[in-house]
């Protein structure tokens, strides 16, 4: 599965032929290495590096074929570079083992796809600040366990959202940096048969760090870190579309997914418009999660090596970063394109004739004087019967005598005011880094 909306960069990554054009790279830096170090003669490395070429589908299929005979990738590519190059191919690869090609591509590929990942990330984190700047004082209902609880803002809850994704595309950051390692250190990891400053150059021309102990391979810890790096933001894009899911059913109605012309929401129903965008990201999510298991399994390995782990990253690499990369990208066209209601947000907010101002009336009577205990029957006794008669609930507060006598008519009207609710706004905005004043008040 390809995704629509995947970026063609980051499928690029992940093509056959771009792992063999960074594997034919690692082995030239590494001849050019040893030959700059006196090992290799330093005309047959120039003669290779001339010889290189932009690995194409061709390329892949030739060497696929010799591997249906060799069973073993890095002999298959090293002998067709043998092919292609001819006798100066014999410089390739000395004291050198399969893993130190294989873990430093992938560790190429893996921060390749991070650096994306993190593009994304900054571009929808973008889209949610500029949404939590134009509803920063949208009033909407705010709910706990799915039930009414108190007035708060879109503007919030979208900056909650920023505020969080913030905190994933550090976590990916440091992932980053801890994946972008490599390894030339042999067969298991001693530099029996190399120059450890072969290493070193070979790494810093890719970009990468040098793994300081190795077995035969890089570590997987490294991996799974990653991995489950990737799961955290997957569940942060899930709480998200989750909650957007929520706000567009029909009984709440406050926000509602893009839904482009000619799009159809059910093949019985012509009315249905479904948030099937977010109900994918919520199984995407589900996905990446799948892949953080799988990478913690690939730590144990048996001592210096065995291949369990291979099979495993052959998929979950490339399926991680492009999912990553499409529900990323998936979710930035949701929230760019979201439909908010703020009217229907009002319709909520007042559908239980005001109880949803209780704590301010329990806080008057405590200051009045009451014991909270005392207050808090009095408050949810109005409350209830408020509820029960469908009535107002200052209306309810006032038919109460023991109400009316502490806080009067003008109290109880002191205890309403939705405003009020929202003059820390500004200070909660400002704690988390957005600043400028560009929503209006309603």
């Amino acid at each position: 599965m390809i995704p629509r909306y995947a970026r063609k960069e980051m499928l690029d990554i992940w093509r056959d032929s771009s792992r063999l054009q960074i594997w034919l790279e690692i082995e030239v830096l590494a001849c050019e290495a040893m030959a700059e170090l006196g090992n290799v003669p330093k005309e047959a490395a120039r003669r290779l590096r001339e010889g290189c070429w932009r690995m194409t589908d061709d390329d892949v299929r030739a060497v696929d074929a010799i591997e249906e005979q060799t069973r073993h990738d890095i002999i298959a590519f090293l002998t067709y570079l043998e092919q292609k190059l001819g006798p100066d191919a014999r410089f390739l690869h000395l004291g050198m083992t399969s893993s130190d090609v294989l873990d430093t591509t992938l560790a190429v590929q893996l921060s390749r796809s991070a650096d994306l990942l993190l593009s994304d990330l900054d571009r929808l984190r973008d889209i949610i600040r500029n949404k939590a700047q134009e509803h920063r004082y949208t009033p909407m209902m705010g709910r706990t366990h799915g039930i009414h609880a108190e007035p708060i803002t879109f503007g919030l809850v979208l900056a909650l959202w920023w505020e969080e994704l913030g905190r994933q595309r550090r976590r990916l950051e440091q992932a980053r940096e801890e994946i972008a390692v490599g390894k030339l250190s042999g067969a298991v990891g001693t530099y029996a048969h190399l120059d450890p400053r072969v290493e070193e150059k070979v790494l810093a021309a890719l970009g990468l760090s040098i793994e300081p102990i190795s077995s035969q391979v890089v570590q997987r810890d490294r991996h799974a870190h990653f991995f489950c790096t990737l799961a955290g933001l997957g569940a942060t894009i899930e709480k998200i579309a989750v909650n957007l899911r929520h706000l567009q059913r029909t009984e709440v109605g406050e926000a509602r997914e893009p839904f482009a012309p000619g799009q159809k929401g059910s093949s019985a129903m012509p009315h249905k418009r479904n948030p099937i965008g977010c109900e994918n990201l919520t199984g995407i999510s589900r996905l990446l999660r799948g892949y953080a298991v799988a990478a913690l399994e690939n730590v144990a390995l048996w001592h210096e090596r065995d291949i369990s782990h291979s099979s495993v990253e052959r998929v979950i690499a490339p399926d991680a970063t492009i999912v990553a990369d499409y529900a990323l990208a998936r979710l930035s066209r949701i929230l760019e394109g979201l439909a908010v209601d703020t009217r229907r947000m009002r319709e909520n907010l007042d559908m239980l004739g005001g109880v949803v101002f209780s704590e301010g009336v329990l806080l008057s009577l405590v200051a009045r004087g009451f014991e909270r205990q005392a207050a808090y029957r009095m408050v949810q006794r109005c409350a209830l019967s408020a509820q029960d008669r469908h009535i107002p609930f200052a209306q309810a507060l006032k038919e109460d005598a023991e109400v009316l006598e502490a806080l009067g008519n003008a109290g109880i009207d002191s205890c309403f005011d939705l405003a009020s609710m929202f003059k820390k706004a500004d200070g909660i905005f400002a704690r988390i880094g957005i600043t400028s004043l560009e929503g209006k008040r309603q």
